[in-house]
């Protein structure tokens, strides 16, 4: 997975390639889709949400240029599959869901894997985890329309918000934004599918 979907399609950065090479997808999903755990596409998890193609959480992670110590949000975990492999790239991870059993799920596969580095709360992503704030970097794993003001406000100075941007029909804009002195300065990386922010 790693060489073929991955590193082959440039993901470059050597500590991600080796989160996504530590993190087991299969040990996020229901049994019966163990044959596909590694498969370059998305797969569902229930309640209409679905874990992310692998060549996309790696290019996600790449695009917030982790160094180890920092502070993460993740909007929308779902399973914890993302924040598994951030756990390996972050110093702390925050992971956010709205859904009660994907929360717990998360939680559990998590603590099974022996991930401490992760706390899972299941509540509404678009206001953030205020009491933990500031966050060098914040994610969201699925759409919104616009940047979620409240999150915006717990992005440290110089840190950075990684979505996907609701503007085309079908395809969003995975989008980063940083935080500067000088205001906002934002770039689209590529398109890409995700279910929408609720």
């Amino acid at each position: 997975m790693v060489k073929v979907q991955i590193a082959a399609r440039g993901v470059a950065d050597a500590r991600v390639l080796a989160a996504m090479a530590a993190v087991p997808r299969h040990v996020f999903l229901e049994p019966g889709q163990a044959a596909e755990a590694y498969e370059d596409h998305p797969l569902p998890i229930g309640r209409g949400q679905t874990i992310s193609q692998p060549y996309i959480v790696a290019y996600m992670a790449e695009a917030l240029g982790l160094r180890g110590n920092e502070k993460v949000l993740e909007v929308g975990s779902g399973c914890g599959y993302m924040a598994a492999v951030l756990s390996r790239l972050a110093g702390e991870v925050f992971a956010m869901e709205l859904e009660p059993d994907l929360a717990r799920r998360a939680r559990a596969t998590l603590e099974g894997l022996g991930v401490r580095n992760v706390r899972v709360r299941c509540g509404d992503g678009a206001l953030g985890w205020p009491e933990e704030a500031p966050f060098d970097a914040i994610v969201l794993s699925c759409a919104a329309s616009h940047i979620p003001p409240d999150l915006w406000e717990q992005v440290a100075e110089d840190g950075r918000l990684l979505l996907p941007l609701a503007t085309r029909d079908i395809y969003q804009d995975l989008v980063i934004a940083w935080k500067t002195p000088a205001g906002t300065v934002t770039r689209s990386l590529l398109p890409v599918v995700f279910v929408p922010l609720r």
